[in-house]
């Protein structure tokens, strides 16, 4: 089959969770034999990479500011796509897909389908009238695509209760890591096993500040396990530098507390297989890989109880309420000093990821998705032929 993925910056990942689910889908997809082409920024992926990992990559250009970047491109990864041979050409994101309408008239030999990662517009990072229009996308996604795949069972359930519309759930997928990533964390100030890890995009609705300040009083009142214990920060700012600003502002004067900007490969995978324990303070999710992939590790996992998280952790981590910092801390304090519960959640963690979450089951329904698809398409035409 040949499918053509359009929304993404690029891959390889190197931030973004979008970003990370193409490249692992589109990676286990060629694996599976299949044909795929991912469109990609010129900004985001390096210019001489034309394919990764058997992913055939296609350049092309965009207005690249925060409003118009990924919609520019979009629209000339849309045209572009209407002169190739591709089976099925997947929208990724809300935004981008409000140009789906351009294959579905254009390209009728083409299957168009798309997935809801998220519900993109609250992200601090826009403003009104950009939230407005993501709003809107937001309904177009799921009426323009002839198919919309959402990540989650919160996600489906959030749109069939909203504009009664039933989406197939595609998950986020992880990875499963039974051995530790080698790399030494002496370059990060960081000893393995002494630090909790966050690894997130610097903006407000991931709740990184509720973190900051229930690790400081824990730190401040001697709750820490040892004395040398750490927060590590993974991740970067997109689209402004205010939230990160004012997160290194709260964190002044502790070197305790580390920012270690944007991680990949090797080293997040370091970061991750080294730590005590994963934190993801998030308001709102879709579905996060980085939680996916910290399980994937054997992470025990303490998540703000958004319907997002706890549909991912399952019994593989602990949760606190949203936005309460008080109960972040009196949570991260019992789970940091209890080595037999962090072992037990890791573990468990681990088998959740392994059962639910791997990316050669994603595909293989996600394969299953577009041939339901072709073949519905394919009886269509057979009984309009018989008709006429």
């Amino acid at each position: 089959m040949k499918i053509a993925f359009i929304g993404q910056k690029g891959i390889p990942a190197i931030s973004g969770g979008v970003e990370k689910h193409v490249e692992k889908l589109a990676v286990e997809l060629v694996r599976q034999g299949h044909e795929v082409t991912c469109y990609v920024r010129s900004h985001y992926t390096p210019k001489a990479l034309t394919e990764y990992q058997g992913v055939k990559l296609v350049h092309l250009p965009s207005i690249h500011t925060k409003h118009l970047d990924a919609i520019t491109h979009t629209l000339l990864a849309s045209i572009h796509a209407l002169f190739a041979d591709y089976d099925v050409i997947h929208y990724h994101s809300i935004g981008p897909a409000t140009l789906a309408f351009i294959p579905r008239l254009f390209k009728r030999s083409a299957r168009t389908v798309a997935t809801f990662h998220s519900r993109d517009y609250f992200h601090s990072k826009w403003g009104i009238i950009a939230r407005f229009f993501l709003r809107l996308a937001e309904r177009l996604i799921l009426f323009i695509p002839e198919r919309t795949f959402v990540v989650s069972e919160t996600l489906s359930e959030y749109v069939f209760d909203t504009y009664g519309k039933e989406c197939p759930v595609i998950q986020n997928g992880a990875d499963v890591f039974y051995e530790c990533e080698s790399l030494s964390l002496a370059q990060f100030g960081l000893k393995p096993k002494q630090y909790i890890v966050s690894v997130s995009r610097l903006i407000a609705h991931k709740g990184i500040h509720y973190l900051i300040k229930a690790f400081m009083d824990l730190e401040d009142t001697n709750r820490l396990p040892g004395n040398n214990f750490k927060l590590a920060i993974v991740g970067a700012a997109v689209g402004t530098s205010e939230y990160e600003e004012y997160l290194k502002l709260l964190a002044k004067n502790r070197d305790s507390i580390v920012f270690l900007g944007e991680r990949t490969g090797h080293e997040l995978a370091a970061l991750f297989s080294q730590a005590a324990v994963f934190v993801q303070p998030s308001e709102d999710e879709g579905l996060s890989l980085a939680l996916l992939e910290a399980m994937g590790h054997g992470l025990p996992c303490l998540v703000s109880n958004i319907p997002a998280n706890l549909e991912a952790i399952g019994d593989g981590g602990l949760d606190f309420e949203n936005k309460n910092v008080e109960d972040l801390k009196s949570e991260l304090s019992r789970l940091i000093n209890t080595k037999e519960l962090m072992q037990g959640l890791g573990t468990r963690a681990q088998e959740r990821i392994a059962r639910y979450y791997s990316w050669e089951a994603i595909a293989r329904k996600t394969i299953d998705a577009y041939t339901e698809e072709i073949t519905r398409y394919a009886y269509e035409r057979y009984v309009a032929a018989l008709k006429s």
